[in-house]
């Protein structure tokens, strides 16, 4: 169970810690000092309903569709390998970076509202909680719940650094180098992952 956890952790950190539009937001926010609890809390709790979504969403399926744990054990591979790539490709343009707009305060409503539609109008945050950590959830029967708590808790350790930390972080997040580290790491993660998830899917074939 420890072991599943510690996968939904790493899995779900690696996700949520690429550059993107609500990150950004979330960093500005903490720079600012501007509703940072708010924002974390948003952020946080719609990846955990989200999470929860996926996990019981692939139990369905997989009690439905035998086939379908193996089917996405082989997908998770894939796409775990392609976003690795992905990243490594990014560290080396080496253009990513965090760049906080200081501007006049905004008022709590309409942050609330850009953090909300950051989070849910985003595609992509549906492909990575809902359909991939629903999907690698699976491969960690019967204890998919535990890796999806750790999922769940990496969306919270994260953002809450991101915002409280922001202070900190931000003159390192704004250089493209300390991104190009970072993407390097997840990197390595993603691939390790599907790499376990290789040898899970040759020994069950």
């Amino acid at each position: 169970m420890i072991g599943s956890s510690v996968a939904g952790f790493l899995s779900g950190l690696g996700l949520i810690a690429a550059i993107g539009a609500q990150n950004a937001f979330v960093l500005r926010q903490g720079v600012r000092r501007e509703h940072v609890g708010t924002v974390v809390l948003i952020c946080a709790i719609s990846d955990a309903v989200l999470v929860a979504l996926g996990v019981a969403g692939a139990q369905v399926l997989t009690g439905a569709w035998p086939g379908f744990q193996l089917f996405m054990l082989w997908g998770g591979v894939g796409f775990l390998l392609a976003y690795g790539a992905l990243r490594f490709r990014a560290a080396l343009q080496g253009a990513g970076a965090l760049l906080p707009v200081q501007d006049r305060p905004v008022a709590r409503g309409r942050v609330v509202a850009i953090c909300l539609a950051l989070t849910w109008l985003n595609p992509h945050v549906y492909l990575d909680t809902v359909a991939l950590l629903g999907a690698l959830s699976m491969q960690y029967a019967p204890h998919h719940w535990a890796f999806g708590a750790g999922a769940i808790a990496a969306s919270f350790v994260f953002f809450a650094t991101l915002g409280y930390g922001a202070r900190l972080l931000a003159p390192v997040l704004a250089r493209p180098r300390a991104w190009a580290v970072l993407e390097v790491a997840i990197g390595v993660v993603m691939w390790a992952i599907a790499g376990s998830l290789a040898l899970r899917a040759l020994g069950s074939a």
